[in-house]
């Protein structure tokens, strides 16, 4: 639900088209730290959860090209199927004091332009985002964490208006995130 909060209040401040959230194939950041849920279980999820939202898609691009998924290799992919379109890539305010450690981040600043989402009485790291042509959205304050939301389902605790019903269908079809007892 936070990703689509966030994602519909972005498309509605900015004015975008269309926001494409785009499902990682090889998320470099996490693979290693903790287990990765398979690629096209996590986009058949996004797909099942925006299935009712105008303006938002699921998107396989990454997932297309294979390998580790970097933003700068999505770009220029995005760039290379909409010439002319102008691009905005949408992070969290916690993601933007950790930019300077993405793969190429430098390509990416004259590219697109920047959307950090915020929650109220959070402080941005205005440091990262110098150099960028960027834009704050504030959305609403939601405590949904993708740790808690993965222990829940695993432990079959309800997770009814924290995803969105037909990601919660899926989920049970699929038995993902089912801890064997």
């Amino acid at each position: 639900m936070g990703h689509l909060v966030a994602a519909v209040n972005v498309r509605h401040e900015i004015g975008l088209d269309n926001v494409l959230l785009v499902v990682a194939n090889e998320p470099w950041q996490k693979v290693g730290a903790r287990p990765v849920t398979p690629a096209l279980d996590r986009f058949a999820l996004v797909e099942a959860a925006v299935r009712s939202c105008a303006g938002v898609e699921a998107s396989a691009i990454e997932i297309e090209r294979g390998g580790v998924s970097y933003t700068a290799d999505t770009v220029a992919e995005l760039e290379a199927r909409h010439p002319g379109a102008e691009l905005h890539l949408v992070i969290g305010a916690d993601v933007a004091s950790t930019l300077d450690t993405w793969d190429r981040i430098d390509e990416l600043r004259g590219r697109l332009r920047l959307v950090v989402v915020n929650r109220p009485g959070t402080a941005i790291d205005a440091d990262a985002l110098e150099g960028w042509h960027a834009s704050v959205v504030e959305i609403p304050a939601l405590e949904i964490s993708s740790t808690d939301l993965r222990d829940r389902a695993a432990t079959g605790r309800p997770l009814d208006f924290l995803v969105p019903l037909e990601a919660i269908r899926l989920l049970r079809e699929r038995s993902l995130y089912v801890v064997e007892r």
